[in-house]
C-alpha cells in the first residue's frame, strides 16, 4: 500500500470513528439548572419569601461553571427561581453577561385575579431577552386549588399561553405528575404546534421497586404529540437515588424509544445533582457512559443536540 493510499485510509478511519463517537466533553448542554444571588439588593426577593426558602446562601451562575464545566457541560438552560417570583431580572442579567451560554425558562401567571399583562404578550416580550420557556405546574403541584376539576388547564390565560407557543416558538415546561399527562395531552391536541416539555421524566417513581404501568403508558402516550419533548434527569430525586442511578435506565429506555433521541434532552436539575454524592459527572454517565442501548449519535442527540436545537439555534 503507498503512502498516499495508506493517509487516505488512516483518515477514512478517523473519520468513521469520529462520526460513531462524536466529542461530547465542553458541548454538553444541561436543560435544568436552577440559580439564585446571594446580592438581595440588587436581586431581591418576591414578596413574603425570606433566605430560609431558598435551598442553600447562594448558587450563582459563576458557582454552576465553576462546577459544571469540568463536567463538559458547556450550555445552560436556567429556570427561574420560586422565590424571584415573575421578576427575571437575576436570569437576563446572566444571559446577557455569558450571550451563547445561557437561556432561559421563565415564569408567566396564567390566572390571576387582577388585571396584569396577558400571558401571550408577556411570554413575547421575555423571549427577547433569551426567555424560550415558561414553566407551568400541575394541578396538584399548584399552590391553591382553583375548583377548576379534570379541565385544570381550560382557563383563558392557559389557551393564550399554547397559542404563544406555538406563534413564537416558546415551550411550555410542565412539573407535573402522571395523573395529570391527560389533561396536558389533551390542551397538546388542541394546539400541535406548541413545543411541550416534560420536566423530570414526568415525576415518574416506583412504588416497591415497581412503576405503575398505567403511568408510564400514560407518559409514552404523549409522544403521539409531535412537539412534546421529555427531559431526562434529576436523578438525585427518582427511582432509588442513589448513583450510579442505573436503575433508571429500563425507564430511560422505554421513554428514548417512543419519543426518539431527538425529543429527550439531559438536564442535572442543579443545585441539587451538586451535592454531596450528586455531581454533574454522575448524572451525566447515565445517558453517557451505562446507556449501553444508546448508540453514539443518540448519545450526542440527548446530551447536546435536542437542547442545541431548540434553545439556541433560534
Amino acid at each position: 500500500m503507498t503512502s498516499v493510499a495508506a493517509a487516505g485510509l488512516a483518515a477514512a478511519t478517523s473519520s468513521r470513528a469520529s462520526a460513531a463517537a462524536p466529542k461530547l466533553e465542553g458541548r454538553i448542554i444541561d436543560a435544568h439548572v436552577h440559580v439564585w444571588s446571594a446580592d438581595l439588593e440588587k436581586y431581591p426577593l418576591w414578596p413574603g419569601f425570606t433566605r430560609e426558602n431558598q435551598w442553600y446562601f447562594s448558587y450563582s451562575a459563576e458557582e454552576v461553571l465553576a462546577h459544571c464545566m469540568p463536567a463538559g457541560i458547556k450550555r445552560i438552560n436556567l429556570v427561574q427561581m420560586t422565590c424571584y417570583g415573575t421578576d427575571h431580572r437575576y436570569i437576563i442579567d446572566v444571559i446577557k453577561r455569558y450571550p451563547g451560554q445561557f437561556v432561559g425558562t421563565g415564569i408567566v401567571p396564567a390566572i390571576t385575579d387582577i388585571s396584569t399583562a396577558s400571558p401571550d404578550r408577556t411570554m413575547a416580550a421575555l423571549a427577547e431577552d433569551g426567555i424560550y420557556a415558561f414553566r407551568v405546574r400541575g394541578k396538584s403541584l399548584r399552590p391553591e386549588d382553583l375548583g377548576d376539576g379534570e379541565r385544570w388547564l381550560d382557563h383563558d390565560g392557559y389557551h393564550r399561553m399554547f397559542k404563544a407557543g406555538a406563534e413564537h416558538n416558546l415551550a411550555l415546561s410542565f412539573i407535573m405528575k402522571p395523573s395529570e399527562f391527560a389533561e396536558v395531552g389533551r390542551m397538546c391536541a388542541k394546539y400541535p404546534q406548541t413545543p411541550v416539555i416534560v420536566d423530570h421524566f414526568g415525576l415518574l417513581q416506583p412504588k416497591n421497586g415497581q412503576y405503575d404501568e398505567k403511568e408510564v403508558q400514560a407518559l409514552l402516550a404523549m409522544a403521539r404529540h409531535k412537539r412534546v419533548m421529555v427531559k431526562l434527569g434529576a436523578f438525585y430525586a427518582l427511582g432509588k437515588k442513589t448513583p450510579p442511578y442505573t436503575d433508571m435506565l429500563p425507564l430511560t429506555k422505554r421513554i428514548v424509544d417512543a419519543f426518539g433521541p431527538e425529543r429527550c434532552m439531559w438536564e442535572s436539575d442543579a443545585p441539587q445533582q451538586d451535592r454531596g454524592v450528586h455531581t454533574f459527572q454522575g448524572g451525566i454517565a447515565v445517558i453517557k457512559d451505562h446507556a449501553d442501548f444508546l448508540n453514539a449519535s443518540d448519545k450526542e442527540q440527548i446530551l447536546v443536540k435536542t437542547a442545541e436545537d431548540f434553545f439556541f439555534k433560534r
